[in-house]
């Protein structure tokens, strides 16, 4: 499991206080006014950026980063990647998995046949789409409960019910 969790990115510097303007990847932007410590990866490090939260506005998130006073101080981390600690993380309560932990699981069949590699999670409608990497080329499915009947984060394994799968999937090339 990973200790870091991407969470958001920073746009640009909004307004002339050093304040910045981030695209949130969590569902839940409004997470961003209780979130006291950020991080940014330098090297496969983690550098802390304690931030004072602000506000939630369109679906961004603004935050403060602690000793930034100017645009030009928010300018410096335009384009970076924002991350949280798994520990502070709100963990699904339902047995549902977080997105960073299925990036990367095994799609196989029962048999152990395996289908492709997970890549992306798209969140449009409902019920997610899952993006796997296959033999065949990029295949999308539902994640739907009858299609992939049980999923490993640890083990990093997604179990899927072909006849299922073969009924939804689709492959793009």
């Amino acid at each position: 499991m990973k200790e870091y969790l991407m969470i958001g990115e920073v746009l640009k510097p909004q307004g002339i206080h050093g304040e910045c303007k981030i695209r949130p990847y969590s569902a839940d932007p409004d997470r961003f006014l209780k979130w006291k410590t950020l991080y940014l990866e330098k090297n496969h490090e983690y550098i802390p950026l304690r931030v004072k939260p602000g506000r939630v506005h369109d679906g961004f998130a603004y935050i403060t980063p602690e000793g930034f006073t100017t645009p030009e101080d928010a300018e410096k981390i335009r384009g970076e990647k924002l991350y949280i600690s798994r520990k502070d993380a709100d963990l699904p309560g339902d047995g549902g998995d977080l997105i960073a932990d299925l990036i990367g699981c095994e799609a196989v069949t029962p048999d152990g046949t395996v289908i492709g590699t997970l890549t992306d999670v798209l969140q449009y409608g409902t019920v997610d789409t899952w993006v796997f990497k296959t033999g065949k080329g990029t295949m999308m499915a539902p994640a739907l409960l009858a299609v992939f009947p049980a999923v490993d984060t640890e083990a990093g394994r997604i179990t899927a019910d072909p006849e299922k799968l073969s009924e939804v999937a689709v492959f793009e090339d």
